[in-house]
């Protein structure tokens, strides 16, 4: 089997199994939802759950131009997180994870770039609480976060799905 052939069955299958419906649950309007969110130089990459159970994915890819900060990366996972999901979480009580440390205190920081100040302004529109999450505990959204592709051929391989 090729290279190719091998790549293309094993994204079926983790696309097979992303999608069916024992994987991904309906919400339940009275519980909280808890998002895992996690980032890398090459995307975003999120989870929201309910009860254990899981509700939705969300990936994006992000621009080879854009080279921003660490800080800034990961609360840009949490935001595309509270974009994506904003009619479950608006109403609803909310704990997101992430694996950046700061980013649980980042409310009572004095010293914002202008990036973040309109970022944290967002979060006044939900009822959400950032909690650290260990990376290496973080497999959920690790999972879902887009990998650091070594070469040339792996980027335009995975570009190729993404069309």
């Amino acid at each position: 089997m090729s290279g190719g052939a091998e790549r293309e069955e094993a994204f079926q299958t983790l696309k097979n199994n992303l999608c069916d419906a024992p994987i991904l649950s309906l919400p339940n309007e009275v519980e909280d939802f808890v998002v895992y969110c996690d980032a890398s130089n090459q995307g975003l990459g999120c989870v929201l759950k309910q009860i254990n159970n899981v509700m939705a994915y969300a990936v994006r890819q992000l621009n080879i131009h854009v080279r921003i900060i660490n800080t800034d990366l990961e609360l840009g996972a949490v935001v595309f997180a509270l974009k994506t999901w904003r009619h479950y979480l608006y109403a609803t009580k909310s704990v997101i994870y992430t694996d950046h440390k700061s980013l649980q205190h980042i409310f009572d920081q004095k010293e914002l770039n202008m990036r973040q100040r309109r970022w944290i302004e967002l979060f006044s529109d939900y009822e959400c609480e950032i909690r650290y999450h260990p990376g290496k505990e973080n497999v959920v959204a690790d999972a879902v976060t887009p990998p650091n592709f070594t070469t040339a051929e792996d980027w335009i391989w995975d570009c190729d799905f993404m069309a």
